[in-house]
């Protein structure tokens, strides 16, 4: 069964800056495509950002300029470079993944984001 671990989360001041990680336990050559989405509290899951496996990245236009997705294929890891944080950005965010070669999805425990102002 394939696991992703997020962490990083934390609590930051606005403007702050913080870097998550989400750690996969099989290589993520085998995603076609990672993702991070964010979920607030009373609102719904949203998309935050996404990279494919050729590298190719979204990004939601709330956090386009701020946001930064990588991608380590030796540590098996993707991470979320957050910078010139908001208070709406505050919420858990989960780690999701796409197989190549299946229709499976896989998500995180996620890992909370909380922006002071």
């Amino acid at each position: 069964q394939v696991q992703l671990v997020e962490s990083g989360g934390g609590l930051v001041q606005a403007g702050g800056s913080l870097r998550l990680s989400c750690a996969a336990s099989t290589r993520i050559f085998n995603f076609n495509i990672m993702g991070w989405y964010r979920q607030a509290p009373g609102k719904q899951r949203e998309l935050v950002a996404t990279i494919t496996s050729f590298g190719t990245t979204t990004y939601a236009n709330s956090v386009k300029g701020r946001f930064a997705i990588s991608r380590d294929n030796a540590k098996n890891t993707v991470y979320l470079q957050m910078n010139s944080l908001k208070p709406e950005d505050t919420g858990v965010y989960y780690c999701n993944a796409r197989a190549r070669l299946t229709t499976d999805v896989f998500w995180g425990q996620g890992t909370q984001v909380t922006v002071s102002s």
